[in-house]
C-alpha cells in the first residue's frame, strides 16, 4: 500500500509533460507541416526557437498533417487534447477544404467545433485565416475568407487574418506548385502569426 502514493506521483508527473512545461499545440495542414521543406525549416520549427530565445517556457507540439481538412482536424483533436493538455492551440485549417470546393457551412461548423473543444479543454486558441486563389470565383473566395473572421468574432478568439500575407504573391516566396511557401518565406509566416500569438503566452 505504501507504493500507491509513488504511483500516483508518477502519473501526475507524466500527465504534466516534459518538465511540466506548457504545451503549444499547432493543429494545421501542409502549410504548418513544412511541406517541401527540409526538417527544421518550417515556421512552426522557427516558432519553437523564438519561444526559447525569448524566454517562454512553452514546448511546441506540431500536430499538422499535409492534406488535412477541417473535418480531419476535428476528428484528431480529442486525442491530441487528452495526450498533450495544451495551454495554447493554434488552428491552421480549412485551406484544403477550400481547394477541394467543400461546402463552406461544413467548414465553418468544423472550425467552430475545433475552437470550442480546445477552449473547453482549458486552452487559449488562435485561429489562422486563409484565402483562396481567384480562379475559385469571387463569391466563393469572398465567403471563404469571411468565414474565419466570422468564427473569430462569434467564438471570441484572436485571428491571424491571412497566414500568407506578403508571401503568396511575392517573387521567390512560393514553391513551384504555387500553393506552398519556400524556406525563405517561413520567417515571414512566423512574423504574421507572432503578434496575435504572443499575448496568449502571457
Amino acid at each position: 500500500m505504501r507504493r500507491l502514493p509513488l504511483i500516483v506521483l508518477a502519473l501526475v508527473l507524466a500527465a504534466a509533460g516534459a518538465g511540466g512545461r506548457p504545451v503549444l499545440l499547432v493543429l494545421g495542414d501542409s502549410l504548418s507541416a513544412g511541406y517541401g521543406l527540409a526538417p527544421g525549416q518550417g515556421w512552426v520549427d522557427l516558432l519553437g526557437r523564438r519561444l526559447a530565445e525569448r524566454g517562454y517556457p512553452h514546448r511546441v507540439v506540431n500536430a499538422s498533417v499535409s492534406g488535412e481538412t477541417s473535418g480531419g482536424g476535428l476528428e484528431r483533436l480529442p486525442a491530441l487534447l487528452a495526450r498533450h493538455r495544451p495551454a495554447v492551440v493554434v488552428v491552421e485549417l480549412g485551406g484544403n477544404d477550400g481547394l477541394r470546393g467543400l461546402g463552406l457551412e461544413r467548414t465553418r461548423a468544423n472550425l467552430a467545433a475545433v475552437v470550442r473543444r480546445a477552449r473547453a479543454a482549458g486552452a487559449r486558441v488562435l485561429l489562422v485565416g486563409m484565402r483562396l486563389p481567384p480562379n475559385y470565383g469571387p463569391l466563393y473566395t469572398r465567403r471563404f475568407a469571411a468565414l474565419y473572421r466570422e468564427i473569430a468574432r462569434d467564438e471570441g478568439v484572436p485571428l491571424v487574418p491571412f497566414l500568407l500575407e506578403g508571401v503568396a504573391l511575392a517573387p521567390g516566396m512560393m514553391q513551384a506548385d504555387g500553393i506552398h511557401p519556400t524556406a525563405a518565406a517561413q520567417p515571414r509566416l512566423l512574423d504574421n502569426v507572432w503578434p496575435h500569438l504572443e499575448p496568449l503566452l502571457r
